[in-house]
Order: C-alpha cells, then sequence, then structure tokens
C-alpha cells in the first residue's frame, strides 16, 4: 500500500501534464520509450550498448513520436467523427493501415538512420533493405492493437497506448536495422 502513494501520484501529474501540455508530455514518453526500446533490443541481443541507437530512436521520439501521432489522431477523429459517418473505427483503421502505416514506416527508417549520422545515401540503402519486411510486420502484428487503440482508448490516451505498443515496435525495429547493419559491413 505505501508504493501505491508515489505511483499514484506520478499517474495524477503524468495525466496532469497530459491535458495541460499534450505534445510536450507524449513527445517525452516517446523518447524515453525509445530509447528504452533501443536499450532493450541491444541488451536481449547480448551486445554492447551503442549510443547512436539510443540517441537517434531518442531524438525520432522527441521530435517526430509525440507530435506525429497527436496530430494525426485528431485529423481522424475529424475526417471520420463517430457521430456522423457509417463505419468510422473500419474508416479510421483502413486510412490509418494502408495510408499513414507505409508513409511513417519509410519516414522512421531514414529519420533514424540520418540521426545516427548516416548519409543519405546509406539511409536510402537501409531503406530499400528493411521497408517491405518492417511493413509487413507492422501490418501484420500492429493491427490489431491499432484496433484497440482506435475503439477503446479514448484519444487523449491513444498516443501514451500506442507508446507502450512502440516500446515492443522499437526493439524489432532496432534488431532489423543492426541485423541489416552487420551484413552491409564485412
Amino acid at each position: 500500500m505505501a508504493l501505491s502513494k508515489p505511483i499514484m501520484n506520478l499517474v495524477a501529474s503524468y495525466l496532469q501534464n497530459l491535458y495541460l501540455h499534450p505534445i510536450k508530455t507524449k513527445s517525452i514518453t516517446s523518447c524515453v520509450v525509445g530509447c528504452a526500446g533501443s536499450i532493450a533490443s541491444q541488451v536481449v541481443a547480448g551486445e554492447r550498448l551503442k549510443v547512436d541507437p539510443i540517441l537517434a530512436f531518442g531524438l525520432y521520439g522527441l521530435i517526430f513520436g509525440g507530435t506525429i501521432p497527436h496530430y494525426f489522431y485528431e485529423l481522424i477523429e475529424r475526417l471520420f467523427p463517430h457521430e456522423a459517418t457509417a463505419f468510422p473505427l473500419a474508416k479510421k483503421l483502413i486510412f490509418e493501415r494502408l495510408i499513414i502505416a507505409p508513409i511513417m514506416q519509410a519516414f522512421s527508417l531514414y529519420t533514424l538512420a540520418r540521426f545516427e549520422g548516416k548519409t543519405h545515401k546509406a539511409a536510402v540503402k537501409q531503406l530499400y533493405t528493411l521497408y517491405l519486411t518492417v511493413l509487413e510486420a507492422n501490418w501484420k502484428w500492429l493491427t490489431l492493437f491499432q484496433v484497440i487503440n482506435l475503439a477503446f482508448i479514448p484519444p487523449m490516451l491513444r498516443v501514451l497506448f500506442m507508446n507502450f505498443v512502440g516500446f515492443g515496435w522499437a526493439m524489432f525495429i532496432a534488431s532489423k536495422r543492426r541485423q541489416s547493419n552487420k551484413k552491409e559491413s564485412p
């Protein structure tokens, strides 16, 4: 019981900041989750921690991981309002899975490579190598989580929910990028 009070205070503080400063709170959360996913991926692989991928995932989360999803979820609520649209969940899901997910996967792979200090040419090469594998995995494994997110999670908490899912996804992306880097280096 003694441990629950600090946890409840932390949750209350987080929710208050999410309400008062949604983009900043979501961005910082995404940064922390991205860094943690990169670290966990390296630990699970039994490798020494490399700072570049950790910084790349953290920077990506800080700059894009809170802002893009925040505005995306606002947009789909406006495009497909629950009251005025037939089958709003299906429309939101199709829009996200077939239009947004492919664009975001390409953007994420390229941006992470650039944040690691790779050249444009190297980032594009890695993008071509990983894109279809990552997009297929995204459609296969994240669709159910996106359905849950759109159907049951309140709009204010959708980015947070996907950040928790994103922890595992960051581990997957980091491991795929690491495998790709090992194939490229002799």
